[in-house]
């Protein structure tokens, strides 16, 4: 089975770009939309280049799908620095909504008290929502505007243009487009985007798509994958992508007419219950190291230097 390049960037998308740079200065605070089972491939490495040094909130959105343990770390991760913080949401079932508009105003404080010194306390927040397709923001818009104000689907590329919803909370949005980058450098960040439904299933392969899903499977949650496809892990080390594709069609008696696997079925099978987090609720990415940590250390060992230099110095003048 030939190895697919997994890259998507329709027209639409450089125009997304252009919008954000052309709507900043309207705004008050980005909100990045990030999906929690793939907090690092799903986070546009050109957001940052194109809002600057805006106000940032980052949402992990869809936590319900997602590991909530490494779901915690993550929201750490992203938390950490100056005028950053992160929440986990989910717009199904509610979690974290209700902590945005005091994220919000938080992160804003310093401005809100400027506004109000000089009489502007009623005026409106304005922020920017972004993010990769499908991660969930005109969920999140409907959500916060208290009805159907953005076309929500399953599938990637629905919101084309931008648009501003008023809510009741007191936060102009500007919903734009959800937009990925020209060219992925790592093959596993395609591949991340992909498995979660961030890239359109009808350009890809979908066989050889989920029999590397059954690979990060088996790796990162085998429990969980042999569990729900009732498969042995002691047959299957080793195995192929294919191979555990296979595996599953066999368990799951899917077959075509001659007795011949219907791998097909399986691979459409395995990305949904994946996607509806059937299978468990599965992160594919680890956490790196909280910043906080590493930082602490560094200043840690810096203060030992100078405490020995200033010793140093000490005997130098005794």
């Amino acid at each position: 089975m030939p190895s697919q390049t997994i890259q998507w960037f329709p027209g639409h998308m450089a125009k997304t770009r252009r919008l954000i740079t052309e709507n900043l200065s309207q705004i008050d605070i980005v909100i990045e939309l990030l999906d929690a089972r793939i907090p690092k491939s799903s986070k546009n490495p050109e957001i940052d280049r194109l809002t600057g040094t805006k106000p940032r909130l980052t949402l992990l959105t869809k936590a319900s799908l997602a590991d909530p343990a490494k779901t915690k770390r993550w929201v750490e991760y992203y938390s950490y620095g100056n005028g950053k913080k992160a929440l986990a949401i989910d717009t199904i079932t509610g979690e974290g909504i209700k902590s945005i508009s005091p994220a919000i105003r938080e992160i804003l404080s310093d401005k809100l008290q400027r506004y109000a010194e000089k009489g502007m306390s009623g005026r409106h927040i304005r922020a920017m929502i972004v993010g990769i397709p499908n991660v969930g923001k005109s969920s999140l818009v409907n959500k916060l505007g208290g009805e159907k104000k953005a076309k929500v689907e399953d599938r990637p590329g629905v919101t084309l243009t931008k648009q501003w919803v008023t809510t009741n909370i007191g936060i102009e949005l500007l919903d734009m487009p959800g937009v990925l980058w020209p060219k992925f450098d790592d093959n596993i960040i395609g591949e991340n985007l992909a498995f979660t439904g961030a890239i359109r299933d009808a350009i890809l392969d979908i066989e050889e798509l989920a029999s590397k899903l059954c690979v990060r499977l088996f790796s990162v949650a085998r429990n969980d994958f042999c569990t729900r496809y009732k498969l042995d892990a002691s047959q299957l080390e080793g195995a192929s992508p294919y191979d555990l594709l296979c595996a599953v069609a066999k368990k799951r008696g899917f077959l075509i007419s001659g007795g011949e696997l219907n791998t097909e079925r399986a691979a459409t099978i395995v990305l949904d219950e994946f996607r509806e987090a059937k299978i468990g609720r599965i992160t594919l990415e680890e956490p790196p190291q909280p910043k906080k940590r590493t930082e602490d250390k560094k200043s840690d060992k810096s203060d030992k230097i100078e405490t020995k230099s200033e010793e140093t110095a000490v005997s130098d003048n005794a």
